[in-house]
């Protein structure tokens, strides 16, 4: 009997979605829970997984058109009733060719004896778990795979094209008729848009679209001002380089310099409350809880998972909390809980060389802290008698992008020397 494939409902206060990207096209074969095609709502991006096993016999709507959820948007049968002019039916980009054979594309031979890429050498390259079992699963070396993600992030997509074309590649030197079997392979749509040229004129993503209407309405709601403070991040850099290899062997993470930030804000929160507040009419909220929104920035976009109740995390709490939610941002595996209930938020700019930024508050929040890069810098220093030496130091540039209708200059500035305080004299226990 056909199984209806259905928009889910992604939250209690989300009623439509938008269907970004079909993972496979009419006549394919699905796996119960394998990810069948992806959304896009006003919460989050994310993978959906197919109801059942079966055929894909019919997609019903296309890519790129929002329903409401419940909306039947496909129908996975058994096999049988499938007919020869189905995959007619399946939804293509516009700029994709139109398949010219039924004969899908060779699978990459499975050799049970060679070995998989060493662990050692894919956490060198920057992927996500999910990318790397991939690619041990299909045999494939990360080194030798050219990420498209930001930073030259591998991702996902990478691995499935890397394997498509070492699949092709036979094919490239046989006759011209054999071409058109590449061209059919289940996985030939792109994991995003061709690269747009001067002249082209481009619609935004979904996504795009809420980020665009969500900065405006911040800028219009809080009146930004930003203080840019100079950490001494030394102690730091040398503790994380030391204990670094010995943390991810203990827990199965790696130690970054994300949770350090965090605690700081944490410890500095507790002293000035209403850097961790929002604005309800003219009533000032103080949250009990710091609920800590973490950036990430995404090949398609960006997105603020929440760490909820981070303020009763210790250090390893905080680094495995962020490490899961921005593995899931990036897989497309967040539900809409984990977008909610911020109450104040770092961004780290710095991730890509910027020296500082001045980020947009995300409402309801207060503040806004963001992170630049960590760079060597001659400094002058005082030893405890008075002489001054330059040295070189591991220095960062942390801005406070604060909301002046509730919090004054002086407050900033101070909730800033509390950050600065705590990270240049760290002395908590990292584990």
């Amino acid at each position: 009997m056909p199984t209806d494939v259905v928009m889910p409902q992604m939250g209690e206060s989300i009623f439509e979605g938008t269907i970004t990207k079909w993972l496979k096209k009419t006549g394919d074969k699905v796996q119960r829970d394998e990810p069948l095609f992806e959304i896009s709502t006003d919460k989050v991006d994310a993978e959906i997984p197919a109801p059942a096993s079966g055929v894909l016999q019919e997609i019903k709507v296309s890519e790129g058109n929002t329903v409401q959820v419940n909306t039947v948007v496909g129908v996975i049968g058994d096999g049988s009733g499938a007919s020869a002019s189905a995959p007619a039916k399946a939804a293509a980009p516009p700029s994709a060719a139109p398949a010219t054979s039924q004969k899908p594309a060779p699978a990459a031979p499975s050799n049970s004896t060679a070995s998989a890429p060493a662990d050692e050498q894919d956490s060198d390259v920057r992927s996500s778990p999910l990318v790397r079992k991939l690619a041990r699963e299909h045999n494939v070396d990360l080194a030798s795979v050219s990420g498209s993600g930001t930073g030259g992030r591998v991702t996902k997509q990478d691995v499935l094209d890397f394997v498509e074309q070492r699949s092709a590649a036979p094919a490239a030197a046989a006759p011209a008729q054999s071409a058109p079997v590449a061209a059919s392979s289940p996985r030939q749509a792109p994991a995003s848009p061709p690269p747009a040229v001067p002249g082209d004129l481009v619609p935004m993503s979904q996504m795009r679209k809420i980020i665009a209407q969500r900065m405006i309405e911040s800028r219009r709601t809080s009146a930004h001002v930003h203080a840019m403070f100079e950490v001494d991040m030394t102690r730091i850099v040398n503790l994380r380089n030391k204990l670094k290899s010995g943390f991810e062997k203990r827990h199965g993470v790696r130690l970054t310099f994300m949770p350090f930030f965090v605690r700081a804000a944490i410890i500095a929160v507790q002293q000035f409350p209403i850097v961790n507040s929002s604005l309800e009419g003219d009533s000032i909220r103080y949250h009990q809880h710091v609920n800590a929104g973490i950036a990430v920035a995404l090949d398609w976009g960006l997105i603020v998972p929440v760490l909820k109740s981070a303020d009763e995390l210790n250090f390893l709490g905080l680094q495995r909390g962020i490490t899961d939610l921005g593995e899931r941002a990036r897989t497309k595996k967040l539900m809409p809980n984990d977008v909610e209930g911020a109450t104040f938020t770092i961004t780290n700019p710095g991730q890509f060389g910027a020296v500082f930024g001045l980020p947009i508050i995300n409402q309801p929040n207060a503040a806004i802290m963001g992170v630049g890069g960590i760079t060597k810098q001659p400094l002058v220093i005082t030893d405890k008698d008075g002489t001054d030496s330059i040295a070189i130091r591991s220095v960062v540039h942390l801005t406070l992008g604060y909301d002046h209708r509730i919090i004054d200059g002086a407050i900033a500035d101070q909730f800033m020397a509390v950050v600065k305080k705590a990270l240049e004299n760290w002395s908590e226990e990292v584990g």
